[in-house]
């Protein structure tokens, strides 16, 4: 499996991951009887601060995975994956940064971190996309 492949199964896979963290929790918390299983906004806002940044690191993966998976899939499906090789695996580094701080901090260093991670995969999707509209 090329960089590419790797790098959007990851990006998938680590969008399961967390959306597994967050049922595994709900989960417990209606086993427990803390929380109806119909007590759960999509935003987790009637629950803990972590579980808010869950809920909202595991939506930023649905936000990009369009974009960025999309680029990849191009990459794939064209035999173009010389273009998003050598970044791929960066990408995935960024986005797995990027909720990891969100589920540690919102302090202002942690939110300027978060910034900079996302803002490492949106340079590499400009930069995927002028090479795969070059061709």
């Amino acid at each position: 499996m090329g960089n590419t492949a790797l790098a959007l199964t990851g990006f998938v896979g680590w969008t399961l991951a967390l959306l597994i963290l967050m049922e595994a929790i709900r989960s417990y918390l209606v086993l427990t009887g803390r929380v109806p299983s119909n007590g759960f906004p999509p935003d987790n806002a009637n629950l803990s601060p972590f579980m808010q940044r869950l809920a909202r690191a595991h939506m930023n993966c649905l936000e990009g995975l369009p974009i960025f998976g999309g680029l990849m899939a191009i990459a794939l499906m064209t035999s173009n994956t010389a273009v998003t090789d050598g970044l791929a695996l960066w990408l995935l580094a960024a986005r797995i940064a990027q909720s990891c701080i969100h589920l540690a901090s919102t302090s202002i260093w942690a939110v300027n971190f978060r910034f900079a991670a996302f803002a490492v995969q949106m340079a590499i999707g400009v930069w995927w996309t002028l090479r795969l509209l070059a061709g």
